[in-house]
């Protein structure tokens, strides 16, 4: 059943009881009895108090998980990464085009820019990350997701190659740098998922997973988070 469905006849069954009361004040006041829309105010404000902290309760729990949060994992401990530390909440997608193996990670490009230095570094989300199923063990999807991981690491890498072959520290070239990078990458992690079809196309993703570990291989030098302009002043 569509989400949207069932969201919209969650919604219904919750507030018939105001769609009954609306339907007495309104009968009742064309005879002249305005207590009952008295009333129906009355419940129609109860009942938004009610549903209000629900649904920001569940988008919250949608954004992140904070029932079972993990702090975001630095590239670093990447190879430690299993679906298990997949904490975030789906609660209403099922399946993805059809199939119910599937999972999503969110990754971000971080950067705090100091008087002489910058630090930049890429960061897995695990309680904004979910895999439907907890259970799945397809080495495939896993691998697959991991990459988003890899892509992430790479364009922050790509964006210290730069930062560092600045002649002296110019703080909004910097961010101009960072935000390029920041929108490559999305950019990038896209085409990855359209042109594997989500792990689907092997060939596909052994061509991206070829792709970038020679450009992170090459990027070596840019692994540590922290870039000084101390020498460059």
């Amino acid at each position: 059943m569509n989400d949207y469905l069932i969201l919209t006849l969650i919604f219904s069954v919750y507030f018939s009881p105001v769609f009954y009361h609306l339907y007495r004040a309104i009968k009742e006041k064309k005879e002249g009895n305005k207590i009952p829309l008295r009333k129906f105010k009355k419940f129609l404000k109860y009942s938004i108090f009610i549903i209000i902290p629900i649904v920001i309760g569940f988008g919250i729990l949608s954004h992140t998980n904070f029932l079972n949060y993990e702090k975001p994992v630095t590239f670093d401990k990447y190879e430690q990464i299993t679906f298990k530390n997949f904490n975030g909440l789906e609660f209403f997608k099922k399946s993805l085009y059809g199939n119910e193996r599937f999972a999503y990670v969110f990754t971000t490009i971080e950067s705090d820019i100091k008087e002489n230095s910058v630090m930049v570094q890429s960061l897995f989300h695990p309680s904004r990350s979910f895999v439907y199923k907890k259970n799945t063990n397809s080495k495939e999807l896993l691998t697959h997701e991991k990459y988003h991981i890899k892509i992430t690491e790479l364009f922050a890498r790509k964006a210290k190659e730069k930062i560092s072959k600045l002649n002296k520290f110019k703080k909004d070239r910097i961010e101009e740098i960072i935000r390029e990078s920041k929108k490559a990458e999305r950019k990038f992690q896209k085409e990855y998922d359209y042109n594997t079809f989500h792990s689907y196309v092997l060939r596909e993703q052994k061509r991206y997973e070829n792709e970038v570990d020679s450009l992170l291989n090459l990027l070596k030098e840019y692994k540590r988070p922290k870039i000084e302009f101390d020498d460059k002043n």
